[in-house]
């Protein structure tokens, strides 16, 4: 079966870059997914452009719209998605409680990148970015340093959200993290 099969009835491309890869802590949606045929994997990708990706309080990652402002490109993985699928996924992603915004990002396959031309065909896709009511404070509160792709080194400090604090929202939570200076992550 080719790929353009396996994503027939899946209209949206999505390119996850942090807990929803493989092996991380919420990939079990995406697993899920595919076990009801709502979603396919279509293997690791690596942005077109140079993006910020940091992590923000509770260790959780966020990319940010802010086009060359780092100096690499983020690496990820990239998924065929039914209109189901991309509901989940957006309410886990908190879009319309302003967490992250679903945006059109370009991709290529690592496959492709590291073939030696440097080049491979670029794919249209869409990622949540940190909204952008916070993203250049997110990025200063980072020191304005990024990094490439979200790890295990990375997921060290990531707290899952049953175990966070319950009370106060995320959003209050970010909004403590992007105010202080270099404080503890919260």
């Amino acid at each position: 079966m080719s790929v353009t099969d396996e994503i027939k009835g899946k209209q949206t491309l999505i390119f996850t870059y942090g807990t929803l890869k493989r092996g991380f802590a919420n990939h079990p949606l995406l697993q899920d997914l595919i076990r009801t045929d709502d979603a396919v994997y279509l293997g690791s990708y690596l942005t077109v452009h140079e993006l910020p990706l940091v992590c923000g309080p509770h260790g959780v990652p966020f990319l940010l719209n802010l086009p060359g402002s780092a100096r690499h490109r983020v690496h990820g993985e990239l998924y065929a998605v039914s209109d189901r699928a991309l509901a989940r996924i957006d309410e886990l992603e908190g879009t319309t409680r302003s967490h992250y915004e679903r945006l059109p990002i370009q991709v290529r396959s690592e496959t492709e990148v590291d073939g030696g031309d440097g080049g491979g065909v670029v794919v249209e896709a869409e990622a949540y970015y940190a909204h952008r009511s916070y993203a250049e404070e997110m990025w200063r509160r980072n020191g304005r340093v990024g990094f490439s792709a979200f790890t295990e080194k990375e997921e060290k400090g990531y707290v899952k959200r049953g175990d966070r604090p319950k009370d106060r929202s995320f959003i209050e939570d970010i909004q403590l993290f992007v105010s202080s200076s270099s404080s503890p992550q919260l």
